[in-house]
């Protein structure tokens, strides 16, 4: 049988989504520029339906303002591909479904859509916990192909919610 994500990439699901499990934890995933790839990530693992609630696709800025209350007047001062948007984004997903962890994830996959001051390979990364502080990262994964920007992201936030955790 062959794998659609690297190992890696699968154990670091496996361990994140022990841990959730472990602690009776409910996480959303509300995603931009990898297209719900974290989300079948997670349920490439049996068993994710303990921890796992739902994923959000938000790839147009409609569906973030829509489907998680990102105000459009934020996004239309900072892009959307931004450390203020990751941040409501993962906020409004923890707003919209009954978890305890959302992540999000905005940035530019390319090849195309980059620009000077937000070039391809620029992604934000938020995980939101109820009850403690959130945490965004900015990434600068360079214009490694847009496959390798997207696993990069999904290696990024798995770890970013790991360290949310402990």
């Amino acid at each position: 049988m062959s794998a659609l994500f690297p190992p890696d990439l699968r154990l670091q699901a496996e361990a994140l989504l022990s841990v959730l499990q472990q602690r009776s934890l409910r996480l959303a995933t509300a995603e931009s520029c990898t297209g719900g790839l974290l989300a079948g990530l997670l349920t490439e693992i049996p068993g994710a339906s303990a921890t796992l609630e739902r994923g959000f696709v938000t790839y147009s800025n409609a569906a973030k303002t829509t489907l998680l209350g990102v105000d459009a007047q934020l996004i239309a001062r900072v892009g959307a591909v931004s450390e203020e948007v990751a941040r409501a984004m993962a906020e409004g997903a923890l707003a919209a479904a009954p978890v305890d962890l959302a992540v999000a994830i905005t940035g530019i996959a390319g090849p195309d859509g980059g620009a000077p001051e937000k070039p391809v390979g620029l992604v934000y990364l938020a995980v939101v916990m109820k009850g403690r502080k959130n945490q965004a990262i900015e990434c600068r994964f360079g214009s490694i192909g847009r496959t390798e920007i997207r696993l990069a992201s999904l290696r990024e936030s798995l770890d970013l919610m790991r360290q949310a955790l402990t």
